[in-house]
């Protein structure tokens, strides 16, 4: 099949499901008002890689047939290279706004299938088969694949992991002839609705003796059991001017019921086998699931740092203080920027023939995104003031009585004129202050765990070596020869074992 158009994909939504929002069973994703202009959305992103094939499609290596190139394993900084540009493309789309187009799952499973000798230990070596194979069809099918990873909190003083017993976590409960039968449910599943399976895998390690819910696998999002309650849609009217960005960019989020859900057995990647579980994030999901992720920052960044100078044209706002802003936003765009550079030039290979990038720059950008994109928010709500509440609409725009009124009292600075300050203004209000603009600053904080976790994180995997031998100068200890060597070498960073969230 290869590489889906656009229609193909929202052909692929008719499929039924479990799954509500609101006061509603949805029954058509399409057209329901919720996810109509996602899905318009996504459907555009799946026509883009056909539009800019050059730089989004390759063939498979086995078949020939064209795959998005967020499908491939990569095996060299060149094929790094290669993927950025694809994932550049996306996240230009969106102007980084979907934080799970289809291409970060895409990249997830390439990365899996790449180090499926990881997911091959402690006797699960028919495990790591089915998922090697599961990605081949994910490539070639072109599948919208969503994912859920994270336990509920039911009571946050027992711990972010299931104890033994828990009813709640999902877990296996029997095998069958078939496969297995999994019961409980997980947090959460953004994209849900305009996805074409479920992946399951691992978050952070669990405890002795809950081998249970030692569990990856992928099941369509029909299958019997499956339940998909979606949080308050922030989707407007698809009105461009008035909501240029929530009539169109609000992937939804999904807490997701395994009301005793049969799994086929080779679908299966991880059954209750602890070992595995606890080891195959350890080193290569990080680096190379953070190169999709941290682009899509980059770019959501950018959008910013234009806008609010946008906004400050608009009013010609050229005040120290709102300099200073502007350039708060381009210094944090500009170090995203050198840290994606600085993680793929000193990419090298993690094993079985994988390159990924280095984890140490996207560590360190990873733990500072979670402040930095709220501070982006009150600057533009700063440099906005009550001017993000005083745009006026299309139709008012439209009344031949008062658009006179709104041309003489609503104008720009200089030359400019009413509409394009309102289209300005509206963009903005639409970015800090809507429910999207919520939503996402929630997102922003929390995707890929809190600020504080992830600072936990990069002094976990901060290299000591150079630190420790300038304080042992002062000390009066002479660096040795092999120490600062082994400096370089330490330069390249996987992620511990004992912290992966």
């Amino acid at each position: 099949m290869g590489a889906r158009s656009g229609r193909e994909f929202l052909a692929g939504l008719s499929r039924p499901r479990e799954l509500w929002v609101g006061d509603d069973k949805v029954t058509d994703i399409a057209s329901h008002p919720a996810f109509a202009g996602a899905a318009d959305t996504l459907a555009r992103i799946f026509d883009l890689q056909h539009q800019a094939r050059d730089i989004c499609l390759m063939p498979d290596p086995e078949t020939g047939e064209p795959i998005n190139v967020s499908h491939m394993i990569p095996r060299s900084l060149a094929d790094l290279e290669r993927r950025h540009a694809c994932l550049q493309a996306i996240a230009e789309f969106t102007v980084g706004l979907m934080g799970r187009t289809p291409d970060y799952m895409n990249v997830t499973f390439a990365g899996f299938a790449g180090r499926a000798d990881e997911w091959a230990i402690n006797g699960n070596e028919r495990g790591a088969a089915n998922l090697v194979a599961y990605q081949k069809v994910l490539a070639r099918k072109d599948l919208s694949l969503t994912h859920t990873i994270v336990h509920p909190t039911i009571d946050k003083a027992k711990g972010d992991v299931p104890e033994p017993g828990n009813e709640v976590a999902l877990h296996k409960v029997a095998d069958t002839a078939h496969g297995i039968v999994v019961r409980g449910a997980r947090i959460l599943a953004t994209l849900a609705p305009f996805a074409d399976e479920i992946a399951v895998y691992p978050a952070v390690p669990l405890l002795e003796g809950t081998d249970p819910y030692a569990l990856s696998f992928c099941v369509p999002m029909d299958t019997p059991g499956l339940k998909f309650l979606c949080r308050d849609s922030c989707a407007t009217a698809p009105n461009r001017f008035d909501h240029p960005l929530s009539g169109r960019f609000d992937e939804q989020d999904a807490f997701v019921i395994f009301d005793d859900v049969e799994v086929p057995r080779d679908r299966v990647f991880i059954n209750a086998n602890l070992v595995a579980y606890n080891t195959v994030m350890a080193t290569g999901w990080y680096p190379n699931i953070m190169q999709q992720t941290m682009i899509r920052a980059q770019t959501k960044l950018e959008f910013a740092y234009g806008l609010a100078s946008r906004m400050a044209e608009a009013i010609n706002d050229y005040s120290p203080a709102t300099r200073q802003m502007l350039g708060e936003i381009w210094t944090y765009a500009e170090f995203a920027r050198a840290a994606i550079h600085s993680a793929e030039v000193e990419a090298f290979e993690y094993g079985n023939g994988v390159w990924f990038p280095n984890g140490g720059p996207l560590a360190a950008l990873r733990a500072a995104l979670p402040t930095w994109f709220p501070r982006v928010n009150e600057i533009i709500t700063l440099i906005g003031s009550h001017n993000l509440l005083a745009a006026p609409t299309q139709a008012q725009l439209a009344d031949p009585k008062l658009r006179p009124h709104i041309d003489k009292y609503l104008r720009g600075a200089g030359e400019m004129k009413s509409e394009e300050r309102a289209r300005i203004f509206r963009l903005a209000w639409d970015f800090v202050g809507s429910a999207l603009a919520s939503r996402n600053e929630l997102y922003e904080r929390f995707y890929l765990a809190s600020g504080a976790r992830n600072y936990q994180l990069a002094n976990a995997l901060a290299p000591k070596g150079r630190a420790g031998r300038l304080v042992d100068r002062i000390l009066g200890e002479q660096p040795k020869a092999a120490d600062l060597a082994a400096d370089l070498e330490r330069r390249k960073i996987n992620l511990p074992k004992e912290i992966r969230r």
